[in-house]
């Protein structure tokens, strides 16, 4: 049969653009964790349009599986923003590996978001200063969860496409017939011809 998949789905286009537009947002923010994780996500999406250019089904395997860790990924961080269980954003500085005291750059950049600082604070660790940030239509917390939340549908929506599309190339390679090849119906071997009769031979 034919193949149909000689362009990319266009949910590649938006695992694409969510992922570098996520990873612009982590790099204003100094959020060395996601960064990471967003590298990696953006040479699996990589990876899955190229096996989908190239009908490699193993290549489209591999960035599903990828997939199920990123939507892992993904819901710890809205749980890490909605501090599910023990997790707390005012204890634990998993995005930036513990190296600095950083938050999400929408927490002051967020819609409607007012910045204060605070003046001759001692609370403020050295090199650092503190804020009050009043305002926010959207609090900096929801904004991530949201992020992540579409990152979730999206990736399960590539994660049905990667499978089918996979399943679709195993199938064609299972029944493709080589030109010149063999009829998988009526196969025969071919029968050596001589042109010398045999004869009987007495003694």
């Amino acid at each position: 049969s034919d193949r149909c998949f000689n362009t990319p789905a266009p949910s590649f286009a938006l695992l694409q653009v969510a992922a570098l537009e996520r990873q612009i947002f982590d790099f204003l923010g100094y959020q060395w964790a996601p960064i990471l994780a967003n590298f990696l996500h953006i040479m699996a999406v990589i990876l899955g349009i190229f096996g989908t250019i190239q009908y490699r089904s193993k290549y489209l395997m591999m960035y599903a599986v990828w997939l199920v860790l990123w939507v892992g990924w993904n819901a710890f961080i809205i749980c890490f923003y909605l501090e599910v269980g023990r997790l707390s954003q005012d204890r634990d500085f998993i995005m930036t590996f513990n190296t600095s005291l950083h938050r999400s750059w929408w927490m002051e950049n967020g819609p409607g978001c007012l910045v204060t600082p605070v003046l001759n604070s001692n609370l403020a660790p050295e090199d650092h200063h503190v804020i009050t940030v009043s305002g926010c239509l959207l609090d900096y917390q929801y904004i991530e969860v949201v992020s992540s939340a579409t990152q979730i549908f999206l990736a399960l929506f590539g994660f049905v496409y990667a499978c089918y599309v996979s399943k679709v190339f195993l199938e064609e390679e299972d029944s493709f017939d080589f030109i010149g090849g063999f009829d998988s119906y009526g196969y025969q071997a071919p029968q050596k011809t001589s042109h010398l009769q045999l004869q009987p031979l007495y003694t």
